[in-house]
């Protein structure tokens, strides 16, 4: 039915017979010549029909947009002043000598064959419409490639790839599980895995010391741009090989694909930065470093204001004011846009946003102008303006609040500000994000900031158990302007240790047995030191092909609502169903 892709007929000489089969992307008729634009996966092609063909122009002359049809024609080459170059195709057409009208088509209810602005919504209903569009097949077609070139690396390696179960046990990993009721064992549930952490662990503990899988992940989380309630991840298992040796490896096999696809050179090694640092002058563990607009901490010099909105958090060793200097914003800053960014800043937390605007740097305080410049002396204002680099023509903006407070507000401005001006530059910037803390205080409760696999940098149980928050991991996450699209870290390979994490998170011995009993008990059975990654395919996609959503890189995404408008699921199941699995449905008490 087809001997070639529409785009491999650019290779082919003059008069040479083919065979394609695809999609009428547009048809044009000028009265005594049809054109057909045909599509298929690779590419869009022009086949030309002439009047005296008869059949053949009688058969094109019933097609529209969307019928699939099969063509048989030759090879012309198109003379220099008729090539096309908006299409790859565009120095050859098809002079058609048979037409097969495989499939009508409706009125399709998205414009395949050019641009509408159409809703998220009506694209993920008609999705297999919305796929077929040349800007969607070209994402999906360079997911191929992607996920073909880290197999090859990984397979190089000397990885071996291998499959870890579906239905698995709840495990605490931050967020929620999707849980799969159990028909022939009443009562209990299996989950859908967040990750495959702990049998990836239990392959390095079986001897299998190189592990890599493509695999779908589950988490019943709340729903951003860059989240799925499924996703698929690359996950990555090695033992024997430390950090240095895991992040060595993975920094190669990225700069490969970046290579190949892109062309792009990315940097050699990786930076590396602090989480501390990363919190303190970006406000994010993820930082994006296209922006060149630290947040400047200035505690130190403001604590003895008499101005309590940044003299109490600078006093309070859990407070901090924080300082972004947006460079030549004075003029383009209005009131209402600080209206705007005090709004913004809301909503993290923040209960205000204060600014200076420096209008001439040699003019001291009466240079300045800003609400709070007379809480200010000129000693401490000329503090400022050094800290932050300030020059004539710039706005400082200021966060005053708890440590968390600042980082998110500051750290969200930041980006916000480099978007509304255009600060982003025009590279790519990789980092490794190392040296977190282990645990985090949530309410009281210490949590691991990874998970509870994570090996901490102290072994010593004892000063473990002393001094949690001030204990550091042997995490490392991979960012890429801005995105985390890898994480992972050394684990636990002692059974004594993971205990000591278990007792510090709160989960005592019979929690630790019913929950990870078969973990605990393979640790002691000569386990050896081991550690891995995990990639977020979806993500690292979207960023590669300058997609806004990972929606727009995962065929059939779900929408923010966790819902499947092409399926209409989630959807209610039978009753025989429930009653089978031994489930009823508890009704919501009438208000």
């Amino acid at each position: 039915m087809r001997s070639h892709y529409c785009a491999d007929l650019v290779a082919l000489e003059d008069g040479a017979e083919i065979s394609i089969a695809g999609w009428v992307h547009r048809r044009r008729d000028l009265g005594g010549l049809i054109f057909l634009q045909i599509r298929d996966r690779s590419g869009i092609v022009q086949v030309t029909v002439e009047p005296d063909q008869g059949d053949v122009f009688a058969a094109a002359d019933e097609l529209r947009s969307e019928f699939v049809v099969q063509v048989s024609g030759k090879i012309r080459q198109r003379p220099e002043s008729m090539v096309n170059k908006d299409m790859a195709t565009g120095a050859i057409e098809v002079v058609a000598d048979a037409i097969t009208c495989l499939n009508k088509s409706q009125t399709p209810a998205i414009l395949v064959d050019g641009h509408e602005d159409v809703s998220e919504e009506t694209r993920l209903k008609y999705r297999y419409l919305d796929l077929r569009r040349p800007e969607m097949t070209n994402k999906f077609l360079f997911r191929t490639r992607v996920t073909q070139l880290l197999r090859k690396y990984l397979d190089e390696q000397g990885f071996l790839d291998m499959e870890t179960p579906i239905l698995t046990k709840a495990t605490p990993e931050g967020a929620r599980d999707y849980l799969v009721p159990s028909r022939t064992h009443k009562q209990s549930f299996f989950a859908l895995p967040q990750s495959p952490q702990l049998f990836k662990q239990l392959l390095m503990m079986s001897g299998f010391d190189r592990y890599y899988q493509v695999v779908r992940c589950f988490r019943d989380e709340d729903l951003r741009a860059d989240r799925q309630p499924e996703f698929t991840q690359l996950d990555i298992e090695t033992s024997f090989m430390d950090e240095e040796g895991i992040m060595g490896m993975m920094e190669n096999m990225i700069r490969s694909v970046f290579k190949e696809l892109l062309n792009v050179e990315l940097a050699n090694p990786f930076p590396r930065m602090p989480y501390s640092e990363a919190m303190e002058k970006y406000g994010s563990d993820k930082p994006d470093l296209r922006v060149d607009m630290p947040i400047h901490t200035v505690d130190d010099l403001v604590k003895d204001v008499d101005f309590k909105v940044f003299s109490g958090p600078a006093n309070d060793e859990k407070g901090r004011v924080g300082v972004l200097n947006l460079k030549g914003g004075a003029e383009k800053v209005s009131r209402k846009k600080i209206d705007e960014f005090t709004k913004f800043v809301g909503i993290y937390g923040a209960k205000g946003l204060a600014f200076i605007k420096v209008n001439d740097r040699a003019a001291g305080l009466e240079g300045l102008q800003s609400p709070i410049v007379k809480f200010l002396s000129t000693d401490v204002a000329e503090s400022i303006l050094q800290r932050t680099d300030a020059e004539s023509g710039d706005i400082l903006f200021f966060g005053s609040d708890s440590q968390s407070v600042v980082a998110d507000a500051l750290g969200a401005l930041r980006l916000k500000l480099a978007g509304d001006f255009e600060l982003f530059s025009n590279e790519w910037k990789p980092l490794w994000v190392v040296d977190f803390p282990m645990f985090e205080d949530d309410d009281g409760q210490l949590q691991a900031l990874h998970h509870p696999f994570t090996s901490p940098k102290e072994l010593d149980p004892a000063a473990l158990k002393g001094n949690p928050t001030g204990t550091l991991s042997r995490a490392y996450d991979m960012v890429l302007n801005g995105c985390e699209v890898g994480g992972g870290s050394i684990r636990i390979h002692d059974t004594d240790l993971q205990q000591t994490i278990f007792d510090i998170l709160g989960i005592g011995e019979q929690e630790a047995r019913e929950k990870f009993g078969f973990l605990l008990d393979a640790l002691k059975f000569g386990c050896p030191p081991h550690g891995g990654i995990a990639f977020g395919l979806d993500r690292l996609v979207m960023l590669m092909v300058g997609a806004d959503s990972i929606r727009d890189v995962i065929a059939f995404p779900k929408t923010t609502t966790a819902g499947c408008p092409l399926t209409e699921a989630p959807a209610k199941v039978s009753q025989a169903q429930l009653d089978e699995l031994g489930i009823a449905i508890k009704q919501k008490p009438s208000a």
